[in-house]
């Protein structure tokens, strides 16, 4: 069973545990001031400065001390100026529960250590690393910091809640495979979870399909794949708001991972002790120029896009990109333990860009085109 059953484990320190939000003396926020914050967390719009703001009684002499043992849950978020991380803070507060974030870097294993000590989680959530700016072609030139980040800060993390009984929760890539004749493009036969990688034309796929065979030996561990990730906004590591802003884009289906259904289900499978490797994404795979054209209809009719081929793609990149669909048979039945089913990734991206319409109207009126990201070579 990849179900895992937390220790419970001896009450330390005194007095009662504080909640991750709560403002230290001298620091103090109204509900105008909180929701605003928690508000651009979830439509990805905080800035690593405005989350350390929010939260910066953390670093406060009061927090210093180790906190009791939690009654129910305790959440600790590694990667919290991320957008990931954002996300998760949003869910979180939304749903009431505690939580705090972990301030130092996960390579720092002693760093890791007394954070995990200090504030005794029941649930780690990871989204700390690094993908690269603009894109994983960074990786190719920063490959010793990425190692650092990507390979031994995640082991620390997964290595050290195994020691401490703690549930780890990853969210890490599916962008380990690519298409072969086992698993056709458009054939409906996905990558299982226990099929061995097969692509390694990027250093950070490549040391990403090492990581996921090291992480399989945690029994705490649950690890999560998730592949170009959508959100209902247009924040800039939204893959929609990468391909739109893309002069000529390549017309390959991959599976996919909306934020809006995946994420929440994260957070219930974590709760149920979930462990192992899952492929996190909707059911199905969708094209670019089937997510293109969504946009188009849903968003900005006046959008335009060509096409070019890989070939073609791989003379302007440093390294070579991931194309796959992954199954999502063993996810289903895992969303389908905790009351949740996940909608198929061509239904979800019509939702999402239902939400997305409903949000740049909110935001910008029913004029809101002059506010949608331009194209790279317009924007120069």
């Amino acid at each position: 069973s990849e179900t895992l059953r937390p220790p419970v484990r001896p009450r330390v320190g005194a007095g009662p545990p504080r909640l991750a939000c709560q403002p230290s003396s001298g620091l103090i926020f109204n509900m105008e001031q909180r929701g605003a914050m928690v508000a651009a967390a979830a439509a990805g719009l905080a800035t690593a400065g405005a989350a350390i703001g929010l939260y910066q009684w953390y670093q406060s002499g009061a927090a210093r001390e180790s906190l009791p043992a939690p009654a129910g849950e305790r959440y600790l978020i590694f990667g919290k100026s991320g957008w990931i991380g954002n996300k998760l803070i949003a869910l979180l507060e939304a749903e009431g529960k505690e939580y705090y974030l972990a301030s130092c870097r996960t390579f720092n294993r002693e760093s890791v250590a007394a954070e995990l000590d200090k504030y005794q989680p029941t649930h780690v959530l990871n989204a700390a690393g690094v993908t690269g700016r603009p894109n994983v072609d960074w990786c190719e030139s920063n490959q010793a910091e990425a190692l650092r980040s990507n390979i031994i800060g995640t082991l620390n993390v997964s290595d050290l809640c195994e020691a401490r009984g703690i549930h780890c929760t990853l969210y890490a890539t599916g962008c380990i495979y690519e298409y072969d004749d086992a698993h056709a493009m458009r054939s409906g036969v996905g990558f299982t979870e226990e099929d061995k990688p097969n692509f390694d034309g990027s250093f950070y796929s490549k040391t990403k399909a090492y990581l996921e065979d090291m992480l399989r030996s945690y029994s705490t561990t649950l690890i999560l794949r998730l592949r170009m990730p959508i959100s209902d906004d247009l924040a800039p590591r939204n893959f929609v708001t990468k391909i739109v802003r893309y002069d000529k884009v390549i017309d390959i289906p991959n599976s996919m991972t909306v934020l809006h259904d995946l994420l929440p289900l994260s957070l219930k499978m974590a709760a149920a002790g979930k462990i192992g490797v899952f492929n996190f994404c909707n059911p199905g795979a969708i094209s670019h120029n089937e997510v293109l054209e969504l946009y188009k209809a849903l968003i900005d009719p006046n959008f335009h896009y060509e096409n070019f081929t890989i070939a073609e793609q791989d003379k302007i990149l440093k390294a070579r990109r991931s194309n796959n669909e992954l199954d999502s048979a063993k996810l289903d039945s895992a969303a389908t333990d905790v009351g949740v089913v996940v909608p198929e990734i061509h239904e979800a991206m019509k939702q999402c860009f239902a939400r997305m319409r409903v949000g740049l109207e909110k935001q910008y009126g029913p004029n809101y085109y002059k506010y949608l990201p331009k194209k790279l070579s317009e924007s120069k």
